[in-house]
């Protein structure tokens, strides 16, 4: 029993010489987050883009009366617009 308070007290002792550590970014981490801020761009303005243009294609499809290949462009540019969407909020909440 004389063993198990020995051990208590010398842990006391040392947790009380750890002070309460104040959290510092990394050295290079401002430019980290400038560089994961211009590709969540764009990564934005690429899946806007994709829409855009799969929306054109969609409507010169319709207009011309050829196959509809564009329904898929569309599904495709959505899908990866959420998954892209959902990356750069993980990354985020990681990175802050």
């Amino acid at each position: 029993m004389s063993m198990l308070l020995a051990v208590h007290d010398a842990y006391g002792q040392f947790l009380a010489q750890v002070g309460n550590p104040t959290p510092e970014a990394p050295p290079a981490s401002d430019k980290l987050l400038k560089l994961v801020r211009y590709f969540t761009w764009f990564v934005l303005l690429s899946g806007v883009m994709g829409i855009t243009y799969a929306g054109g294609r969609f409507a010169w499809e319709k207009w011309t009366g050829g196959g509809l290949e564009s329904p898929k462009m569309v599904a495709g540019a959505m899908i990866g617009g959420i998954i892209a969407t959902s990356a750069g909020t993980i990354m985020n909440a990681v990175i802050t």
